[in-house]
């Protein structure tokens, strides 16, 4: 090895100097040399008798995200480390405002990543989708959160479900190629694959490769 012979002529070097020079003294340069040279045995020693365990793979944390809006005391979105309730959403948002309360049943459903909860007051003559207390009454909507939103955390839209106006949002789709996915889609009723993007006029396998990434089917 290149590194050994170099080490081999420095120590040679070393040594003779020593002897022709018959006193106990060692210049700057031939410290340092001797500080390098016991470090580069330091470490050759310690990694061959301590060698590195194998790095463990780092776990996969998948984040759920859920959009609350309307009657609760902080709006917005929230980041989730497994799929939540809707109770657990509703905690996180400090509650809803006034006295309505959620009806058990309902506070129990898993939610969705991607998932929008509307929180609504409606009137006393409303009363599907509504839990109530001491006469205030609240309507829960849970639909989906909009598309920029979606793409902005990775989550896939819905090619059943996606307007024409959405797709102009992917990368790489113009309008004419946005009217060809729902052309398409209104011809076969729905989407059952992504695969089927392959079908669509105007996509091969190069831009289904490069759009498959935005959208699934539910």
């Amino acid at each position: 090895m290149r590194i050994l012979e170099f080490i081999k002529q420095k120590l040679k070097s070393f040594f003779t100097s020593q002897s022709a020079l018959s006193i106990p003294y060692f210049s700057i340069s031939q410290q340092l040399f001797l500080f390098v040279l016991a470090l580069f045995l330091f470490s050759l020693f310690y990694f061959k008798f301590h060698p590195p365990s194998p790095s463990l793979p780092e776990a996969v944390c998948k984040e759920f995200v859920v959009e609350v809006a309307g009657e609760v005391w902080k709006p917005g979105v929230y980041l989730f480390q497994h799929s939540p309730s809707l109770k657990e959403v509703i905690e996180k948002v400090g509650g809803l405002k006034g006295s309505a309360s959620i009806d058990p049943d309902l506070s129990n459903e898993v939610l969705k990543t991607g998932t929008l909860i509307t929180i609504q007051k409606i009137s006393p003559s409303l009363l599907a989708g509504v839990a109530r207390s001491e006469g205030e009454q609240i309507k829960i909507k849970i639909g989906r959160m909009d598309a920029n939103k979606l793409l902005v955390f990775n989550i896939p839209l819905d090619l059943n479900q996606v307007t024409i106006e959405e797709l102009y949002l992917i990368p790489g789709i113009g309008e004419s190629l946005a009217q060809e996915i729902i052309a398409y889609r209104q011809r076969r009723k729905r989407f059952h694959s992504v695969d089927e993007l392959k079908q669509v006029k105007g996509i091969g396998e190069k831009k289904w490769k490069e759009f498959k990434k935005y959208f699934a089917v539910h």
